[in-house]
């Protein structure tokens, strides 16, 4: 059987034998098990060198069995994490819960600025940024982790950490009425900040309120999209009002920064020096993936071993993402369940939406959601009506032969209790 494919650069892992783990993989595992016991009782490792063989059967981790564990299952002796939390020497957050419930997340201090910055070192865009100070602006989910993104309601300027200021002060950016937005803007006028960061659709009805109030902000030279999955529909209305280049930032609070790379163009690259990213082709009910065509075989499910990990580092660990090799690197197709077989095996993603879409189509968010097996209703926010009748002729072929689209604009379309939105909605699969 061959070796797993990697997103990773060949040179991380290095020439060895065929048969066996490369030693710069090897010496993480071991790193791992000596950390944490946690795997020691999953799966009790050998001490001889590793071979693929043996790396297939360590189990894979899974966020519902980190949910049903609990963090303390990490540690050998939680009392020291206690004491650590106490002397500011770890640090805890929590995820927003969207797949399987919250997660509590330890992590030793310094972790996530340091892989941060490694992420940042990736990208040609972002990496002036690394090694001086400079102004960042976040617009994002309030539940995306606690200490990483502080929302107490302090008045500006007192929400500002570190150079970055976390504007909104409550999820559901749909939900803010104008003076929210005129706070937003001013603050964000009055930061005068380098990088913009934030959810895509909050970014998108940023770019909304600052083109209402004919304002620009000509500090900004990056905009890292991230929290989300983003649609071209978004790039473009914040591009509008923010004309920089826009970053793909992927990853999580449990595993930290994993791909990088350039909005829309599919060429995000494995952050090298923040995990191993182990790639298992991903298609739902077929049992042969090695039948199946170049084309299915490019998409894969992730497995994301961490590097230099102190605090719950992760081994195999299942993210639920899906990912897209190309020529110029990856694209993120997104979550497992947000994407979509259409009777005649094509997948669909959000991406595809995208492209599907009228020319003349534009809206400040939208979402394609599954009603019935042949119902599909694409709700759309946007300053005017479009032709509804050229959306649902667009979209009615990709989803299969005999599907009816109705769309529908709406004046708000609610996120996900995480404060999370969604492009692609359909049925869950049985």
């Amino acid at each position: 059987m061959p070796s797993p494919a990697f997103a990773n650069t060949p040179a991380l892992l290095g020439a060895s034998d065929p048969a066996s783990v490369p030693p710069a993989l090897e010496g993480e595992i071991r790193r791992i098990y000596e950390r944490s016991p946690l795997y020691g009782k999953r799966f009790p490792l050998h001490p001889e060198p590793l071979q693929w063989s043996c790396y297939r059967e360590i189990p894979a981790l899974s966020k519902q069995e980190i949910v049903e564990r609990g963090h303390q299952a990490f540690f050998a002796d939680y009392q020291e994490v206690e004491r650590g939390l106490q002397s500011k020497r770890y640090e805890y957050e929590s995820t927003s819960g969207t797949t399987s419930g919250p997660m509590t997340v330890i992590m030793e201090d310094g972790w996530w600025q340091a892989q941060t910055d490694r992420a940042y070192l990736a990208s040609p865009i972002l990496r002036s940024f690394v090694g001086r100070k400079y102004r960042k602006c976040v617009l994002a989910p309030v539940g995306c982790s606690s200490n990483l993104c502080p929302y107490e309601d302090h008045p500006f300027p007192n929400r500002y950490f570190d150079g970055t200021v976390y504007l909104n002060l409550s999820s559901d950016p749909f939900a803010f009425p104008e003076a929210e937005w005129d706070r937003i803007v001013m603050e964000l006028q009055a930061t005068k900040p380098e990088v913009l960061e934030g959810e895509p659709v909050y970014l998108s009805l940023l770019a909304r309120a600052v083109k209402k109030r004919g304002v620009t902000v000509p500090s900004i030279r990056a905009v890292i999209l991230t929290y989300g999955k983003a649609s071209r529909q978004h790039g473009r209305r914040i591009a509008e009002a923010f004309p920089a280049p826009q970053v793909d930032l992927y990853g999580s609070t449990e595993a930290g920064y994993l791909f990088v790379g350039e909005a829309f163009r599919d060429d995000s690259r494995a952050i090298d020096a923040n995990a191993f990213i182990e790639l298992a082709p991903w298609r739902p009910g077929h049992p042969d993936p090695s039948s199946l065509s170049s084309a299915e075989a490019s998409v894969s499910q992730i497995y994301v071993t961490t590097r230099d990990r102190e605090a719950m580092p992760l081994l195999r660990y299942h993210t639920g993402d899906i990912v897209q090799r190309g020529p110029a690197g990856f694209r993120i197709l997104g979550r497992e369940r947000d994407l979509y077989f259409n009777a005649d095996g094509a997948m669909v993603s959000a991406d595809d939406v995208d492209a599907a879409l009228p020319a003349d189509f534009a809206c400040w968010h939208y979402l394609l959601v599954q009603t019935g097996e042949q119902r599909w209703d694409f709700h759309y926010v946007a300053d005017e009506t479009a032709d509804h009748l050229a959306i649902e002729a667009a979209l009615a072929p990709l989803l299969g032969r005999g599907v009816r689209v109705n769309a529908f604009r709406r004046r708000s379309i609610p996120p996900a209790a995480s404060g999370k939105f969604s492009l692609l909605k359909p049925l869950a699969r049985s």
